[in-house]
């Protein structure tokens, strides 16, 4: 059924496609075309489309209760919170209803943190290339200009370093006393696939130790088993102060959560923040069930497996194409940077291979595949991906309109 969408703001360049259905790994468009999903809709269906169990929990908890606001105890959400605390060594969660909205959590977290240190006017550390979404607080920490074109003023309180460069943060550290929170992704998803070295957050958390900083880790894209451990950060074997979550922790109900340990976790007092809908019954039911899939099938370690078959099948099948600058990944985090524009392969991949990808800061293919994928998927993937790169209309020119998928 073809639907108009003109009335509809234009803040997507939408492919001219609908998908009808969908089955783990796979999806079938209203013409009932088959697709493998190379996405999970920018990492967050890690489980899947449909899965068996997260349909049930919401279908029987929608017919007992969906909401009934903070005023009151959730016993679901208490029960969520518990959970990821045990899980990441943390005290005390919010629950919200996006990444972005986790965010501000944590900024507001920070800027309360600095002002009982008697910081007049503090400012957040935060990484080029970095995102944070796309509320003004948060796309006033992103490192993106062309996402902040047009929004301007920004808003203050936020100093900028490279990437994964700690003596940057050193020289800021020495050049700003007002600095009192970090603010960084493991992994820079929509920056590009980049890594954060294991010695530099290990680095980052004694400087944030020794300064009174607090060191808050977006975990939104990277968390949640997608990087082959629970959370990104615990490849390095360290604790944030402030940890946010969404994405995958609902495979696709909205749902956010910040996390918070030592003074921090109890900066707030009632009525300083809050959220009509975060923490429902239905999403930390939600949540619940994809944890519990989660922890039977060790869907971590399956991602650190299938995230090494996938990048090592990668530079195998991509190492020595001659537009292809990196392969950069970790887990089922996967990044194939070009040498030129590339934003016309998300079409292309629809077109020609049945795939879906996204191209994120112009010029890098990303892989966020489901963690319940089978080796013969990864290895299908990458087959595609090799078949796509392999046309020789890779250097086609991309027009001005082609916009970058949205996160």
């Amino acid at each position: 059924m073809q639907h108009a969408t003109s009335h509809l703001m234009r803040a997507y360049a939408r492919q001219p496609i609908s998908f009808a259905r969908g089955s783990g790994a796979r999806l079938w468009d209203e013409h009932g075309v088959e697709y493998l999903d190379a996405i999970a809709g920018v990492a967050v269906t890690s489980l899947g489309h449909a899965h068996p169990e997260i349909a049930a929990a919401i279908a029987e908890q929608s017919g007992l209760l969906l909401h009934t606001s903070n005023v009151f105890r959730i016993d679901w959400q208490e029960r969520l919170g518990e959970r990821l605390c045990a899980l990441t060594s943390m005290q005390r969660a919010f629950f919200c209803n996006s990444g972005a909205e986790a965010n501000e959590t944590a900024l507001k977290l920070a800027r309360l943190h600095g002002h009982r240190r008697q910081v007049a006017q503090p400012q957040i550390l935060v990484m080029e290339n970095g995102f944070h979404g796309r509320t003004l607080a948060t796309l006033s920490a992103t490192g993106n200009p062309a996402k902040q074109q047009g929004f301007e003023p920004l808003m203050p309180g936020f100093l900028r370093v490279p990437y994964d460069d700690i003596e940057a943060v050193r020289r800021a550290a020495d050049q700003s006393p007002d600095i009192v929170a970090v603010l960084i992704e493991p992994v820079q998803g929509e920056g590009g696939i980049r890594v954060a070295s294991a010695d530099y957050l290990r680095e980052l958390r004694v400087l944030c130790d020794q300064r009174g900083w607090l060191l808050m880790l977006d975990e939104i894209q990277a968390g949640m088993g997608r990087t082959g451990a629970w959370f990104g950060h615990q490849h390095a074997g360290i604790t944030p102060d402030v940890m946010t979550l969404a994405k995958a922790l609902g495979n696709g109900f909205p749902i956010g959560a910040c996390l918070a340990r030592g003074e921090v976790a109890d900066l707030f007092s009632p009525g300083q923040h809050g959220s009509t809908f975060g923490g429902n019954p239905l999403a930390c039911r939600v949540g619940c069930a994809v944890l519990d899939i989660m922890v039977r099938d060790d869907m971590p370690q399956r991602a650190a497996v299938l995230g090494a078959r996938l990048l090592t099948g990668l530079q195998q099948a991509l190492g020595n194409h001659p537009n292809v600058l990196a392969i950069r990944g970790q887990g089922l985090m996967a990044g194939i940077e070009l040498d030129r524009s590339c934003k016309e392969l998300v079409r292309r991949a629809l077109e020609e291979q049945r795939l879906l990808i996204t191209v994120t800061r112009d010029t890098t293919i990303r892989l966020l595949p489901p963690l319940i994928c089978d080796e013969a998927q990864i290895d299908d993937m990458v087959a595609r991906v090799a078949r796509l790169l392999a046309s020789n209309t890779v250097d086609r020119p991309v027009t001005a309109a082609q916009a970058e998928p949205a996160t």
